[in-house]
């Protein structure tokens, strides 16, 4: 791994991938890291998040001096970019937009973030304690601060407020709850299936992982082995299963992303339904909900160690550990993820990082009542992570969901989990 000191520049890489548009500009000069050049190269994915901070630029640029290059890339695009440009050891690119779930313990491990640790707490108006604990822990690898997070999503309940009023139920505060007013559902109402969720092998772990944590369990134990065999994990294995193959919907399908199973849910077919809250636009808008107007949110349902939904960054800014222009890169992460940038995003629809945006009255003003309630409530007790924080995410994510399948079809849940816990450690020590 690179010297710490280039771990400052991730922070401002990925803040810069964040901005949408190209702006042209002249190339760094290559400066020392005290002054560095005058333009500053920022890579940033295509998101909303990355138009408003486009259109925002010339504030910058005039407060600043600096001239910001800005280059825009499809999801694709970006990881082929960072994939040649960072292995080469480039200082092309100063911040860069990242994925920290999918490829930052990959970023980390090469060296390809600089560590960001003395700039967060440097400026204590700009505030980095008043960014969650999950999202902060996924954009710090080995007590580095390697990212800052710049847009979230958590793991909300979708349900029927019609239905629950038709059958005299409360709104779930537990998974035993859940499945009984699934049960209760589903059996008073044929052709309404009382839940359903993401059923596919890779697609379903990251929905699934806030069963398994509200259940006391954990992909990994705190020394980094597998722990997807426990008693924890076999009950929530269990429960996913349960719930969709008892009260789910007549013959389910095992291949079943998000797409799939919010339309089942939009279209009437079901009454509870966990998902992003990112989504939460698919469910509420008349062109594409025919229960639109009954939609309610609330946090997701505790179990055994209480409710700990995932709490995660879908993505982050870095600073490229080869750039010469450290200073310049961390002023504009400052500038992007500022508390007044936060809020102006957030209200724009793209969940925020900071704690104070969610309690501020102007930060919620353009989401249901219910569901900000729910996303600020979930912010203390959310878990970092929705899959296992590995360098190979894709192999992980099968080999983990491997027994939400077999739970589903009915099949041998601790066997499955029993395999699947030979195999996650096998790959884990492969990893090392």
């Amino acid at each position: 791994m690179k010297h710490p000191n280039l771990l400052r520049v991730a922070g401002a890489v990925t803040a810069a991938l964040l901005t949408a548009g190209t702006l042209a500009s002249c190339s760094t000069d290559g400066g020392d890291n005290s002054e560095g050049s005058s333009t500053l190269n920022v890579t940033l994915a295509n998101h909303v998040w990355t138009d408003i901070v486009k259109d925002a630029l010339p504030q910058f640029e005039d407060e600043t001096g600096i001239k910001v290059n800005l280059t825009q890339l499809g999801e694709d695009q970006l990881s082929d970019q960072y994939n040649v440009k960072l292995n080469a050891g480039t200082d092309e690119i100063d911040v860069m937009m990242y994925r920290p779930l999918q490829e930052g313990k990959l970023f980390a491990n090469n060296g390809y973030l600089a560590d960001l640790s003395d700039a967060v707490t440097g400026n204590d108006e700009w505030d980095w304690a008043d960014f969650q604990e999950g999202p902060v822990g996924s954009t710090t690898v080995d007590e580095v601060v390697v990212g800052v997070p710049i847009i979230t999503e958590r793991e909300v309940l979708y349900y029927r407020k019609d239905l629950l009023e038709a059958a005299g139920l409360d709104v779930p505060t537990t998974l035993k709850e859940l499945e009984a007013a699934a049960k209760t559902i589903s059996e008073a109402n044929p052709g309404v299936a009382g839940f359903v969720a993401r059923t596919g092998v890779s697609a379903a772990v990251t929905q699934f992982s806030s069963f398994l944590y509200s259940s006391g369990g954990a992909w990994m134990d705190s020394k980094g082995n597998a722990s997807v065999d426990t008693a924890e994990a076999v009950e929530a294995y269990e429960l996913y299963g349960k719930l969709i193959r008892e009260y789910g919907p007549e013959n389910v399908s095992t291949d079943m992303s998000w797409p799939e199973a919010m339309a089942i849910f939009t279209q009437g077919g079901a009454a509870f339904y966990t998902e992003a809250d990112s989504l939460y636009k698919n469910a509420t808008d008349p062109a594409n909900s025919t229960v639109s107007d009954t939609v309610g949110f609330a946090q997701f349902p505790g179990g055994s160690d209480e409710s700990k939904p995932y709490n995660v960054p879908s993505w982050a800014l870095g600073v490229n550990s080869d750039s010469a222009n450290f200073d310049n890169a961390w002023k504009f992460i400052e500038w992007a993820t500022s508390k007044d940038m936060t809020l102006t995003i957030q209200q724009a629809g793209v969940p925020g990082p900071r704690t104070s945006v969610w309690a501020d009255t102007d930060g919620i003003s353009t989401y249901p009542a219910d569901l900000a309630a729910a996303i600020a409530s979930s912010a203390k007790t959310g878990i970092g992570h929705d899959r296992p924080l590995v360098v190979s995410v894709a192999e992980a994510r099968e080999i983990v969901g491997k027994p939400i399948v077999v739970a589903i079809t009915g099949g041998d849940v601790k066997a499955a989990a029993k395999e699947a816990q030979a195999q996650f450690q096998q790959f884990l020590d492969d990893e090392k």
